[in-house]
């Protein structure tokens, strides 16, 4: 028989140092779980994105076990490395902050194809635009 989920986690961490402390130590310590069983091994997969803020999807079990997804950076962080913004517009429909190019798209969507929800590359293009678009960046052609 399967095992029953009781929590569905969501956490943004910096990939490869990974720490008892906030956020993984006081959200993991809150269901009951062994935080080094998910530290040591996460650090060790997210080596590549040393410091870098990686999305974690972590399912806990009725018997205090669980699994964990890594999918990769976030979108916002994508666009904002690859235009080199700082932040975001806090007025994104009046604001804009900077501009993004149809090519800079498509490596980004690239990057993400797996983890959106798009059937091809030109579906996954439109996502990114939008996340670019609500954060004030201008897409460009």
């Amino acid at each position: 028989m399967a095992k029953k989920v009781i929590g569905n986690l969501k956490l943004r961490v910096p990939g490869g140092k990974a720490t008892a402390g906030p956020p993984v130590g006081s959200t993991l310590g809150q269901w009951g779980l062994n935080m080094m069983d998910f530290i040591n091994p996460f650090n060790e997969a997210t080596k590549e994105f040393m410091g870098k803020d990686v999305i974690v999807h972590i399912q806990v079990y009725d018997d205090r076990t669980f699994t964990w997804n890594c999918l990769g950076r976030p979108n916002d962080d994508l666009i904002r490395e690859a235009i080199g913004l700082e932040k975001g517009s806090g007025r994104p429909n009046t604001e804009k902050v900077g501009k993004i190019t149809r090519a800079q798209l498509e490596e980004i969507a690239k990057v993400k194809m797996k983890d959106l929800n798009a059937i091809d590359l030109d579906g996954a293009v439109k996502v990114i635009a939008g996340t670019a678009r609500s954060m004030g960046v201008e897409v460009v052609d």
